[in-house]
């Protein structure tokens, strides 16, 4: 049987991404034979429709199952629709996951348990605009007239500003961290303990990433001067 199951590595040892439609590869396995491939997901950035579109991509592999950590609803119709069996709330490695899949412990579903555009504030989108939505600390570098970094919507997404209003031409890079939904927002349910520190834990990951790539830049620039 053929499943596939949100990771955030391209191995069966890489820990389950506990977002669904943005999260950084799908692995696709051959349950019998323990055969796998890790395709790497091409909806990771978009900023709407993620779900869906992952939902579609993996139904579209033949798959019979998808294990994952969090699931939002248009992903959970899409997958229902397609007749492929929904698992969430998993953590730990790919390989583990399957191990209790086989093992008949796992427990299908037709519920989503976060709401939509859950994870649209990993750092990864947010390389795409100096500033988006999200909640934690943002920092934004702008071109044209002037460099500046600040503090959005209390501790919202990045912005560049500068001193000649450099907010026009210039191609921003912002962080945020956009923490799990809480209980009461939308068509959510209360997330353990585990799994949150699990989401904070790579999206920490994603943040340093983010920071290694704009201290990159900056040495290329000093270099060119």
């Amino acid at each position: 049987m053929k499943i596939a199951i949100s990771s955030t590595g391209n191995h069966l040892d890489s820990p389950i991404d506990p977002r669904f439609g943005r999260c950084a590869y799908f692995v696709i396995i051959e349950t019998d034979t323990m055969d796998f491939e890790a395709v790497e997901n091409q909806n990771m950035s978009l900023g709407g429709g993620a779900g869906i579109q992952s939902a579609q991509f993996v139904a579209s592999q033949g798959v019979r199952a998808v294990i994952t950590g969090n699931c939002g609803p248009n992903a959970v119709r899409t997958l229902t629709a397609a007749g492929v069996d929904l698992i969430i709330g998993q953590t730990g490695t790919v390989r583990e996951a399957v191990e209790r899949y086989k093992k008949g412990d796992l427990k299908t579903t037709t519920e989503p348990n976060v709401a939509d555009h859950y994870g649209v504030g990993s750092a990864r989108q947010m390389q795409r605009s100096a500033a988006g939505p999200g909640s934690g600390m943002g920092r934004g570098m702008g071109m044209g007239g002037g460099m500046g970094g600040g503090m959005g919507g209390g501790r919202g997404g990045g912005r560049g500003g500068g001193m000649g209003g450099g907010r026009g031409m210039g191609r921003g890079i912002g962080t945020a961290v956009g923490g799990p939904v809480t209980p009461g927002q939308g068509d959510s349910s209360p997330l353990t303990r585990e799994r949150e520190l699990d989401s904070l834990k790579e999206q920490a990951t994603d943040l340093m990433n983010m920071v290694e790539e704009i201290q990159q830049k900056i040495k290329a620039l000093e270099d060119e001067s």
